[in-house]
């Protein structure tokens, strides 16, 4: 089976465009490929965090994981900073790639804007990322659009190492989820749905009271046409209902507009779904929560697992580089 790799920041509650743009494709690909899941604190050291706050994230978004159907015993579930080979192979790959190569980074520029301290590791974190990727001869790596450029950066490093050291790494290949992937702002529907600075009400986090969920919905921004169809550019409030009620029911968002003439059924219908979507999840949740030691025992294990590969990898780059070896 192909090997699958992808990573989850300890930041922020998760929310339904994480769910649908990426953990249901968790759990889909745990059955189809050698899949391995990381929960990446060392990334969120990279602005400032009060003392324990990322600890407690990382066990919060580990159960929030499981619940969502994440299965130890089809995929690999481990926390970055639990396998010391990741900031191992972080400086040599920071050794191999260029000032310019980060400076050119997108998300970098975007997130110093947000911050009044600018830490070095904001700026280096791709070559760590490239290391979190290559650390475990990934195959492919889903992602976002706005995460494809990490993905060439990493792919470059890869191919620049072997060239100049022999064949090391196995050159990744970036994977763009399915359909639901994109889940707007229900307030803002030009935006995609975060943490955002509006309270929280365009987002529908999976920790949110089940009523309140509802009552996001139907307070949704649609427009003051009255045409159900998909049209991103024109209806974008309406086309994201369409989405995310189509990546719950696996149809078309335009066989999905094809059922509704008014806006209000549309709302009331995709609320109903997420709702029910988000239940069960919630009740694992609560049930994980109870027990933090059987959470924490999942991810030593887990990182065991990583390490293992982990381990061999980083050997064989300092093998191929010439380090002298530890006796």
């Amino acid at each position: 089976m192909p090997r699958v790799l992808s990573g989850i920041q300890p930041t922020g509650d998760l929310h339904l465009g994480n769910l649908l743009g990426a953990v249901l494709n968790w759990v889909q690909d745990q059955q189809q490929a050698d899949s391995l899941y990381c929960i990446v604190d060392m990334h969120a050291l990279t602005v400032p965090k009060q003392p324990g706050e990322i600890g407690e994230r990382t066990l919060e978004l580990a159960q929030v994981l499981l619940a969502c159907g994440l299965d130890p015993e089809q995929c690999t579930l481990f926390v970055q900073s639990h396998v010391p080979e990741h900031t191992e192979l972080g400086w040599i790959i920071q050794c191999v790639t260029s000032m310019g190569e980060l400076r050119r980074m997108t998300q970098f520029k975007d997130k110093s804007e947000q911050q009044e301290f600018i830490s070095a590791g904001l700026f280096t974190y791709p070559a760590l990322q490239a290391a979190d990727i290559l650390l475990y001869d990934t195959d492919k790596v889903p992602v976002g659009e706005d995460q494809r450029q990490h993905i060439e950066l990493t792919r470059d490093v890869a191919e620049r190492f072997n060239k100049r050291f022999g064949e090391t790494f196995v050159i990744p290949q970036a994977s763009i989820p399915r359909i639901g992937a994109r889940v707007m702002d229900l307030q803002i529907p030009t935006n995609k749905m975060s943490k955002s600075s509006d309270g929280g009400a365009g987002t529908v986090y999976l920790s949110d009271d089940l009523a309140a969920i509802a009552k996001k919905f139907s307070r949704a921004v649609t427009d003051s046409d009255s045409e159900v169809r998909f049209d991103v550019a024109e209806k974008p409030g309406v086309s994201n209902l369409l989405s995310i009620l189509s990546a719950l029911t696996q149809r078309t968002p335009e066989e999905t507009a094809a059922e509704y003439t008014q806006y209000g059924p549309l709302k009331k219908d995709t609320a109903e779904a997420v709702v029910e979507l988000i239940r069960p999840i919630q009740a694992r949740m609560a049930e994980l929560k109870a027990d933090p030691s059987a959470t924490l025992a999942l991810l030593a294990v887990g990182a065991e697992k990583a390490g293992s590969i982990a381990s061999a990898v980083v050997e064989r780059a300092k093998n191929n580089i010439g380090l002298l070896p530890r006796r």
